[in-house]
């Protein structure tokens, strides 16, 4: 998928829906915040890319140093990954306006020549995934008080989306998305595959399969259509 990114014209940058929530980064900025996106500030890497951990100034979002910045979380995607722009303007564009506790917060972006880039606040403790699985060296084993409130602060978060409020569809509801605070407060990430819900006067939505096997409905890959009922159905809700 070598060309699932081009040179951002006037037309892909109108696209993005300005919030003042976030803010337009340049590429020298996050490459000086990330310390020019050194392999020792990686957080993590998958098919979409590298997340690396970077420092800005806390009032103004400017880099900073690592002994006086806020820490950040900036994804990088690759040119060759898995998510193209129009993942990468999904996320921009719902993150961008949805608000929530149990959301992770989008800080900014950049798109610049072939360059996609998302800010986010810096979660501490990593994915819910790593910590059950221990697909990490900094996991531990969390208490059962400790699961039923990742499993509240998830559902809580999954609930807003699927409100008249936000009316959106998530598509990728599952532990890797889970991403946990300071304090192990779940809030969702990665909203590459959502979508908006059925309007007023719809019961459903037609939509492509997407999402990861084992999360997805079983009606919903037979029938490629989501409704209302369905979308639970990853946080074990049939």
């Amino acid at each position: 998928m070598s060309n699932c990114f081009a040179k951002p014209t006037s037309r892909s940058e109108g696209e993005i829906l300005h919030s003042a929530n976030i803010r337009s980064f340049t590429f020298k900025e996050l490459r000086t915040a990330t310390r020019n996106f050194r392999r020792d500030s990686i957080l993590g890497e998958g098919g979409f890319g590298v997340v690396y951990k970077g420092w800005v100034e806390e009032s103004t979002f400017a880099p900073a140093s690592s002994d006086t910045g806020m820490p950040v979380a900036v994804k990088r995607l690759s040119q060759k990954g898995i998510q193209g722009h129009r993942e990468w303007l999904a996320e921009v564009n719902y993150l961008g306006r949805l608000s929530h506790p149990n959301l992770v917060k989008l800080l900014g972006y950049c798109l610049e020549d072939v360059q996609h880039l998302l800010v986010y606040e810096f979660m501490p403790q990593g994915s819910l995934e790593n910590h059950l699985f221990g697909r990490s060296l900094n996991f531990h084993s969390l208490s059962w008080n400790v699961r039923m409130n990742v499993a509240l602060g998830a559902a809580k978060g999954l609930a807003f989306l699927h409100s008249d409020k936000a009316n959106v569809i998530y598509r990728d509801f599952k532990t890797s998305n889970v991403l946990l605070d300071s304090s192990y407060s779940a809030k969702l990430s990665d909203f590459g595959l959502a979508r908006d819900g059925p309007n007023d006067d719809e019961s459903h939505v037609s939509t492509r399969v997407m999402g990861t096997d084992g999360y997805a409905a079983p009606e919903y890959l037979d029938t490629v259509l989501v409704w209302c009922s369905w979308r639970s159905y990853p946080a074990g809700e049939p």
